[in-house]
């Protein structure tokens, strides 16, 4: 086990950004998303360590717009498709953050390896 020398910021989506999702590609009955379904597909996001609340909201307010793009490039590569003010309200009503003061890597066998995020990438993983 090694701690990491980071805090992590869990990114869950709120009803209102699944309901953009489904109006992306209107369906028939139960082929909508839910919720739990967008869930599952939530992402962590490695942080610097932040011990009070007011330099957690510092950094998320300073990072927004970066974290809410990567949120909707994850389900939407077409920026015309995407809500048309990407503001700090929107972020709000379409995600919920979770903070954790501790990371820790329960991987003793695995190296951590450090790579820039590839939007590429994220899209062939979305299709696996």
């Amino acid at each position: 086990m090694k701690l990491l020398n980071r805090s992590a910021l869990s990114v869950r989506p709120t009803q209102p950004f699944v309901d953009w999702i489904n109006a992306l590609e209107p369906t028939m009955g139960d082929d909508d998303l839910t919720l739990d379904d967008v869930e599952r597909e939530s992402t962590v996001y490695l942080i610097p360590e932040m011990d009070t609340p007011e330099a957690l909201e510092t950094f998320v307010r300073e990072r927004y717009v970066e974290i809410l793009e990567t949120e909707l490039r994850a389900w939407e590569e077409d920026e015309r498709q995407w809500p048309e003010k990407l503001d700090w309200s929107l972020f709000q009503t379409f995600l919920r953050i979770e903070h954790s003061y501790l990371a820790i890597d329960l991987d003793d066998d695995t190296a951590l390896e450090i790579s820039d995020v590839d939007d590429a990438l994220l899209l062939d993983n979305e299709q696996d």
